[in-house]
Order: C-alpha cells, then structure tokens, then sequence
C-alpha cells in the first residue's frame, strides 16, 4: 500500500479560487438529473434500475477485492440505491459512479493506520462489463490501491464520460492511448506520487491528449514528462477549453522560451511545482493574462526575486517556496496588487521586509490574505506598516532571524486566523494592545528553540492575570518564552484547544483542573514540559484525541495519574516527582505508546508486567527511580524495542534471556542496580545494538566474542565495576564505531589486545553509525572519566579507554598511540610493565592519561612533553627513572603527587634534583642534547662568518664604498671630539 501526498492540505487556502468556482458550478450542471449529491453518499431515491445495468455492475462487483465491505449495499433490484451509484431520475440509466476511498488519514505514525488504509481500499481487476454502462459519464476510483495493474483499454470506449479520476490509485503500465477517444472528456485525474507512480506514457509521448478538446482539468502528477522532450508541452497547448493544468512532480527540468500560437488562453491555475525549473521565465508563460494561480515551489530557481511575474496582471496566488531565491524581497506593488496569497517561505531572503509591506500597503486595495516568509534568513524588526494589511489572515514568519520588538500595530489585523512568529530573537513585550482587534484568531506560536529552556527569554507577556483575550484558540505553540509565573485567566479561557504547547514558558503553580479537564477531551498534542508546575494532577482523566502528552521537567507530585488515551503514542512524566508504584494495567490504560519516558521520579516497586504487553513500544525510560524487583520475563512480546533504559535503580536478580530477543534493540543501559548473573546470549540476535551500558552492577562470567562479530555497531561499551573475568576479547577490535570503551574495576587479566588501533572511531574518525536513536542518548547520559565529567550535549564527541583496576600485564602496545583521537585514557591499578610507549606523545588530543600503580619501568618520554590538551596526568607508584621531561602542557602540571612513587625520578614538579653528573639519559634524550650542542657551535661560526664579511667584505670588493665608509668615520670622528671639546668648555666656565 502506497503513501499518500497531504503537501498541499497544510497550503494556507481560504478561498475558492475562481477556477474552483467555475469548475464546481460546471459540474453541478453537468448532472442535473442525477438522483444523488456528486461527491457524496446514495440518497434514498425510488428511482428504478435497469436490469443490464444492475447485471454489469454485479460482475464489475465480483472481480473487485472489497476487504472492508463498502459494497456490502450492492445487493437486490434497486441498484440505483447502491452506495456510489447515481442515476438519471428520469431515464433510470446509471450516470455516475463514484468509488473513491474516503478513508482520511490523521498523519498518526500507527502501523494500524497503515492497515485500515489498506483495508477500506478496494482492488483486484476492472471488469469490462462496465461497457455496458452507456450512460456513464463519472467514474471516480481514486485513492484505492489496485497493485499496478494496467489502466483498462476499454476506458476509452466509454464514449460519455464527462469526469476520470484514476488519481493515487496504484495503476501500472503504460497510460492506454485510447483515452484520447474520450472526446466529451471535461475532467481527468492520473496523478501519483512521485515516488510510487507505476504509470507510464505510450512511447513516451502525450500525442493522444491533443484530442481531448473539451478538456478543462488535467493533473498529471508524478509521471515523468522529462522522457518526452517537449512533446507534452505542444500536446497540452492543443487543449483550448483548460483552465487547470497540474504538473507537480514530473521531472520537468526547461521550458521552451517560445512556444508560437499560444492556446492555453484560459487558463487559470497552472501547478508546476516540485520539479527542477531555472531561471529565465518562457515569454509564452509571462502572456498567460487570465492566470490566477501560479504555483512553481519546489523547484531550481536562484537569484533575486523574479519581478517579472508582474506581467501576470491577474495573478493572485503566488507559490515560490522551497526555492533558492535570495537577496532582499523587493517593493512589490503595480500588478502585484492583486496577490491574495503570496508565499516564499524556504528560500534565501534576506535583509528586513519594510519594502515589502510598503509596496503591499501602497496598493489602493490590499488584497493580501495569506503572507508566508518562514524559514529564511530575515532580519531586522517587524514594520509597524504590518497592521495595514487589514485582509490578512494568514502571517508566518517562522525561523528566521528577526530581532527587536513587535509592534502593537499587529492588533489592528482583524481578520488574522494564523500567527506564528516562533524561531526569531524577538525582545521586549507582549501586552493587551497586541491582541486588541485578533478576535478570529485560532493558530498562535511563538518563541525560541534553545537547549538550555532555564535561561532567561528576552520575550516576556506583559498582561494582566484577569485579562481575557477576544479569541478562541485551537493551537497555541509557545517555547521558551516567558507567560508565566501562574496560569493567568487569558490562558484559563482557552478552552478549545486542540494544540497545546507551553514549553519552557515561566509557569509555576498548580494546574487549574477546570481548564485541564476541558481541553482533555479535545487536546491531541500536549506539552507543558520545562516549566515549574507544582501540585497534584487530576487522577482521573481521558485523553480520546491525545497523541502526545508532556509534562516533563517540572516540580509535579503525587502517584501516577490514572490517565487513559487509545490513541497516544507519547507519555512524557520524567523529571517531577512523582512517588508510588507504576500502574498495573499501563497496556489497557495507554495501548498504543510508543515512548514511555518515567525517569528521575520516585517512583517505587517493580517493573510492571503489562509493559511488555505495550507491542508498539520503541522507548522505555525508567532510570532514576527506586523500582525494585527483577525484570519481567516476557521482554520477547516487545517486538519493536529500542531503547530500554532502567539505570539508577535497586532492581536485582539476572538479566532475562528474552531480552533482546526480537533483534531490534539499539540501546540497553541498566547500569547501578544489583543485577547479576552473565550478560543474556538472547543480545546477540540485536545486530543493531549501538550502546550497552552494565556498568556498577554484579555481573560475572567472561565478555561474550560475539561482541564485536554479531553485533558491530556498538559506539559505548561499558562494564565497570562488576565481577568480570577472563581476557579482553580480540573481537572488540572489530568495533569500528567504537569510541567509549569502559572496563575498568573488573577482574580481567591478560594482556591488552595489541589490535586496539583497528578501532577506526579512535583513528580517523567513524560516526555513521550514529542515526535517531543516539539523540536519546544525548539526552540522558553523563560519563565521567576520571576528573572529567561529559554532559549529555558532548557525550558522542567523547572518545575514551578505560581499563583500570583490573589485573593486566605485560607491556602498553605500542599499538595504542595510533589512536589519534583518543581523550582519555586510563590503564591505572594494573600489573602492567616494561616502558611507557615511546610515541605516547603522537595522541595529541589526548586530555586524561592515567599509567598510575603499575610495575612501568625506564624513562618517561620526551614526546609527551608535545601534548597540547593534556589536562590530568598521573604516573605515580611505579619504577620510572631519569629526569621528567619539560615543555608545553607538561610545564602547567606542577603537582608532585604525578609522580609519587617513583623514587629514581627528578626534576621540576619533585623536589628531587638530578645531579650534575648524571649522564644517564636516554638515548632519545642524548641524541636530543647531541643535536642542541652542535646547532649551536654551528649558528655561532655562521654569524660570525656572515656579520664580519658582510661589512668587512664589502669594504674591500668595492673602492667608493671603501671610501665613503672612511669619510663617514673621520666625519664622526670629529663631531665627537667637537662635543666633547664644547662639553669641557661649558663645565669650565662653570667652575
């Protein structure tokens, strides 16, 4: 079952265009005399049935797949009275035929939704008895799903057909050429998805539509007209009688520039959007005089804004979104005027949008109903000129860059129903004066996206606690700008919400529980996360409309609301404070959630077993309560899990064999319980696994090799502090994406794998195994590593080793300085020996490095002295010797303790000085002094040779310069002795 386009439901439309007018007025006289409504159910009618008829539309029935039923009506004498089917009252004949699934999709993520999609569309083949339906002239079998099966060729036998609607109908094959007989064809659909259209033109040519002459609707989305040249565009211009023509999604890369006689002289809407257009305008689309609709977003176009489009002199809705256009939005008046909507929202603008409102608010009569500029790059403040376009009612200035303050002239805007002003860097206040005249308004959003939602918001509503707007909202879209600090009475009034989202907003206090039982019954997107809410919540609530409910950071206590919602996938209580047990009957409560997200609560007792009857669940957060308990059995039953996340509690007992099981599973963190036993062979199976985390529990047993073969994307890996044993496994060289591998406080032995620097996440960069699931991560973790903790914000750019308090032996491989961008690495409280790797200093991002309380030997290196970010060093309790080696980072690290325990140490940090006599250094050291000594006498004999004959030289090559030099000493010469003369005179004189 294919998807299926809704771009153009969320278009700001508020009127009919006239070409809608005229096609709707057109039709409604095109069957007078049939008994039913064009588009609606059968109407009860006693009009008789035609036998043949009825028999050709039973056969047509049998070869049809109907899994809902939506023919169950075709049954008895009256065919007439079936569902779908419409006669002529006064010759009994069938004239229409209107099979059309009406399911409507509510844009939910359900695979149910999918299902019953699926289910109310019919299928299976076309059978050829509806020839026998003379009088057919409308035949609507759009939006089902009839699994590429060719287009019937006798479609082009059934002479009276007026309407054709084939659209998103799932037929295949090439487009029979025989629906060029249609010649009394007036409307014909073939549209599909571009990403799903099986259709195909014959031989690649639209030559057969040259002779639909009556034709006035033509929608040709999504077959790729690009194979054919400009063929289609000569067939198209013979239609004289089009007054739509809807190409969107056809590949259509240029224009012809000139096209010779032009028939499409009445045309009214032209849709070419989502293809791949450039400039310059073809004169022959500039001379198009009666268009009223120009839609061409989506496609390839750059530059400045195309002024050019004024020649339209009848446009009024204009569709250039989603382009590359950019530079400042020009003055637009003159033919402009006329614009009734105008949107160029995803391009390039930049600069303020004072001419574009001075040109729209010049116009004698402005006209302007709908305004879209979101997403852009606009600057600047918002002109108080907005407030004279008084016929708008439509304004979006989503994500740009706009600054300053609103002006109050936005109260003025009467008929506003759309406001969203959200994802600027707005300042100052919002009072009563803003909203004095908004009494339609429905749609408000505003504020700011920020990562830290506790800053300061420069934005703040400055109303008064009584104040009552005169609106009625239905959406109301707030981040991270201040309403608060308590739920004041305009808030309070709104009672029609379906939208709520109040997200850090400075709200404190209790929720008044009229207004929250009010909305419960329509809301279906709730979120008052990141606010200071206090108090209880109601218990007993139903959410039938909810998919998501958000109350996330806040200060809320109590047990677990005893809410229930069939339709929500999102609960969002994380970060509150509730206390009590988790809710027994959660399936029956919330049986479709996708994300249950519980963690930093107070809640206590066991996991539930009714989560693992939750069978859409993806998320699971629970970390940071006090559940106690084992894990359910039942983990299998979750056949599309995640992220299971239980860290921070007292569970016990092992870890379930069903965990895992499904194989879907990209994250397990558990880590500080009490949970023991071996890690779950069942985990193998999850070949998707990103993160695992079973650190500060009592695991045993060995690190399973099918880490590392089985499973070969894990990024984090961590097991410290449990009762591991056994060697580290060769197979976690395999681990490409691996950047944090955490065993320390365990039991390992061995030595360390030599084949660390196969860890290409460590060498050169490897983060594409990075995808959604990692923002969870992101959003929850903090590692520390030794004196460094990672916040959650930094924690993927982390790149780590930590094997400490084990018992290791043998050397460092020298394998190890291979791993360029490693930040810490930790190998301390080990048996290792031998010499700390002489390359050591090569990890130049290295900021940790810890080799304390090992049996490590010899000299410490002369490269670590080139570290740059190294920030916590440790080397104490082992066997060094020798001199510490100076310059760089290691110059600020200047606590002894880094190299306590080393009694054959000396220099700066110790107090211990090496001796002057000791010519024991290494053989890097020596050879370092070696080469010091002897660039020195070098650059010494150097200087002297280029400073004596430089002068001296010089003198004796060249004669005038010789005596110049000499006539420039006597000059000195004398001048010196002159002043000395005069000096001795003066003090003379004095004495």
């Amino acid at each position: 079952m294919k998807m299926y386009s809704f771009a153009n439901s969320f278009s700001p439309n508020f009127h009919l265009n006239i070409a809608h007018y005229f096609l709707l007025f057109f039709l409604a006289c095109l069957f007078p005399h049939t008994s039913k409504l064009c588009f609606g159910d059968a109407l009860p009618s006693v009009t008789p049935c035609i036998n043949e008829e009825r028999r050709a539309l039973l056969a047509f029935k049998q070869d049809l797949i109907d899994p809902s039923g939506r023919l169950s009506s075709w049954a008895g004498q009256h065919c007439c009275q079936w569902k779908g089917i419409s006669c002529n009252n006064k010759t009994s004949h069938v004239e229409m035929m209107n099979l059309r699934n009406t399911y409507t999709y509510t844009l939910s993520v359900f695979d149910a939704e999918w299902d019953e999609m699926e289910h109310s569309s019919l299928g299976g083949k076309i059978n050829p008895s509806l020839l026998s339906l003379k009088h057919l002239n409308y035949l609507d079998l759009s939006r089902n799903d009839f699994h590429g099966i060719p287009i019937p060729k006798f479609f082009g036998q059934l002479k009276s057909l007026r309407y054709l609607n084939l659209s998103y109908a799932s037929f295949g094959g090439e487009i029979p050429p025989q629906l060029g007989n249609l010649s009394n064809l007036n409307y014909l659909d073939l549209s599909e998805e571009s990403d799903y259209s099986l259709l195909e033109l014959p031989s690649n040519n639209l030559n057969w539509l040259s002779n639909l002459s009556s034709l006035k609707y033509l929608n040709l989305e999504g077959l790729g007209l690009n194979k054919t040249g400009e063929s289609w565009l000569h067939a198209v211009n013979m239609l004289p009688s089009l007054l739509e023509l809807h190409l969107p999604a056809c590949q259509i890369e240029s224009l012809p520039l000139s096209l010779g006689n032009i028939s499409l002289k009445s045309l009214l809407i032209l849709d070419m959007s989502y293809n791949e257009l450039k400039f310059p305008f073809p004169e022959w689309l500039l001379n198009l005089a009666n268009l009223r609709k120009l839609d061409l977003r989506g496609n390839s176009f750059s530059g400045a804004f195309p002024l050019e489009l004024g020649r339209l002199k009848s446009l009024e809705h204009l569709e250039l979104s989603f382009n590359a256009l950019e530079g400042q939005i020009p003055k637009l008046a003159g033919n402009f005027c006329k614009l009734k909507i105008l949107n160029l929202a995803s391009n390039k603008f930049d600069g303020g949008i004072q001419n574009l409102l001075g040109g729209l608010t010049s116009c004698l009569n402005t006209n302007l109903e709908s305004l879209d500029l979101s997403s852009n790059m606009l600057q600047r403040e918002l002109p108080a000129s907005l407030g004279m376009l008084h016929n708008l009612q439509y304004f979006s200035l989503y994500n740009n860059e706009m600054n300053g303050s609103i002006p109050e002239s936005l109260g003025q805007l009467s008929q506003l129903t759309h406001l969203d002003l959200s994802l600027n860097s707005w300042g100052g206040s919002l009072t009563e004066a803003h909203f004095t005249n908004l009494t339609g308004l429905k749609y408000f959003a505003l504020g700011k996206v920020t990562p830290y939602p506790t800053l300061p918001i420069p934005l703040i509503f400055n109303v008064s606690y009584e104040w009552v707007p005169p609106f009625m909202l239905h959406t109301i879209n707030i981040g991270n700008c201040h309403i608060g600090p308590t739920f004041g009475a305009w808030l309070q009034s709104q009672t029609e919400l379906a939208f709520v989202k109040l997200h850090g907003a400075g709200i404190s206090g209790a929720i008044p529980e009229d207004w929250f039982s009010k909305i419960s019954s329509k809301v279906y997107y709730l979120d008052l996360s990141y606010n200071q809410i206090t108090g209880n919540l109601p218990l007993q609530l139903k959410f039938p409309n909810a998919l998501i409910l958000d109350l996330s950071h806040n200060q809320i206590h109590g047990p677990f609301p005893l809410w229930s919602s069939d339709n929500a996938i999102r609960l969002e209580l994380e970060t509150n404070s509730f206390f009590g047990p988790i809710p027994m009957n959660l399936d029956q409560r919330f049986p479709q959630l996708l994300a249950l997200y519980l963690s930093e609560n107070h809640f206590n007792g066991t996991i539930p077993l009714s989560i693992c009857n939750l069978k859409n669940l993806l998320v699971l957060s629970l970390r940071s309560n006090e559940l106690s308990g084992k894990f359910p059995q039942a983990w299998s039953l979750l056949q599309e899990i995640w992220v299971i996340d239980v860290a921070y509690n007292n569970l016990s007992g092992k870890l379930p064999n069903s965990i895992g099981v499904p194989g879907s599973l990209f994250m397990l963190k558990v880590n500080n319980n009490n949970l023991d036993g071996e890690i779950p062979l069942s985990l193998q199976h999850c070949t998707s696994l990103r993160h695992i985390d079973l650190a500060n529990n009592r695991f045993t047993g060995t690190i399973p090799s099918w880490i590392g073969s089985n499973v070969p994307l894990v990024s984090i890996l961590r097991l410290r502090s449990n009762f591991f044993t056994g060697h580290i496994p060769q197979q976690l060289c395999n681990l490409g994406y691996l950047h944090i591998l955490d065993l320390a406080h365990n039991n390992f032995s061995g030595t360390i794998p030599k084949c660390l620097n196969h860890l290409s996440a460590l060498t050169h960069g490897n983060s594409s195994a990075y995808d959604l699931y990692s923002y969870y991560d992101q959003q929850t973790s903090v590692v520390k590593v030794t004196e460094l903790e990672y916040q959650a914000q930094t924690l993927m750019l982390v790149k780590s080793i930590d094997l400490s308090s084990n018992s290791l032996e043998g050397e460092i491989p020298e394998e190890i300085c291979s791993l360029l961008l490693l930040h810490s690495l930790n190998l301390s409280k080990n048996q290792l020996s031998g010499n700390i790797p002489s390359n050591i200093g090569s990890l130049q991002l290295l900021e940790v490095l810890d080799l304390s309380r090992n049996r490590l030997s010899g000299w410490i290196p002369q490269s670590l002295s080139s570290s740059t970010f190294l920030s916590h060093l440790n080397l104490s309790y082992n066997n060094l010797t020798g001199r510490i080696p100076l310059g760089n980072q290691l110059q600020t690290l200047t606590d002894p303790f880094i190299y306590m325990g080393n009694p054959l140490l000396c220099g700066v940090p110790l107090s211990t000085k090496c001796s002057e006599d000791d010519h024991t250094p290494t053989e890097d050291n020596d050879h370092e002094d070696t080469n010091d000594k002897l660039w020195f006498y070098i650059s010494m004999g150097l200087g002297f040779i280029v400073g004596f004959w430089g002068v001296c030289g010089t003198l004796v090559v060249k004669k005038a310069w010789r005596y110049a030099y000499f006539r420039w000493f006597d000059d000195l010469k004398d001048k010196v002795m002159l002043a000395i003369a005069l000096k001795m005179a003066r003090t003379q004189r004095k004495f």
